[in-house]
């Protein structure tokens, strides 16, 4: 199985309004950057989106370590939140429904398709594979103002 090192982020002027989002593959010293975006969406949409085409882009299953600067994706994933979710019909409580299950569903199953572990950086540091991320998911977010 192929280790691969991913990195994502995405970024949203206004909550929602246009985004994007950036990740970078890196594989036996080789790296790929993909980007994209939405006219309208939310910064979380964009982390998660960012997430799932990375995960997607591999073409056989890969043991992965992956990075983002979103709490919401790491702790979802690492504290089994989004499981939770998904086995409680979308539910976060009784009575509140869990935001974007159409984007979880697609990150679990990958994540059953894939040997993923999530990692926290901290955004706008001294990451430079976070900070590069950054940027393309603004440049995308751009092209739909």
């Amino acid at each position: 199985m192929k280790d691969v090192t991913i990195y994502t982020d995405g970024a949203c002027s206004g909550n929602p309004g246009p985004g994007g989002w950036g990740a970078i593959l890196c594989w036996n010293g080789h790296e790929k950057e993909l980007s994209g975006g939405e006219a309208r969406t939310t910064n979380n949409r964009m982390e998660l989106t960012g997430v799932i085409t990375a995960l997607q882009a591999l073409r056989e299953p890969c043991s992965v370590t992956l990075y983002s600067d979103s709490k919401y994706i790491i702790d979802a994933m690492n504290q089994g939140w989004a499981a939770r979710w998904q086995r409680n019909g979308w539910m976060r409580n009784k009575t509140d429904p869990a935001l974007n299950p159409d984007l979880w569903e697609q990150l679990l199953r990958l994540c059953a398709y894939h040997q993923v572990s999530f990692h926290w950086v901290k955004g706008h540091a001294q990451n430079p594979k976070n900070n590069r991320c950054d940027q393309l998911a603004v440049a995308e977010s751009k092209k739909f103002r």
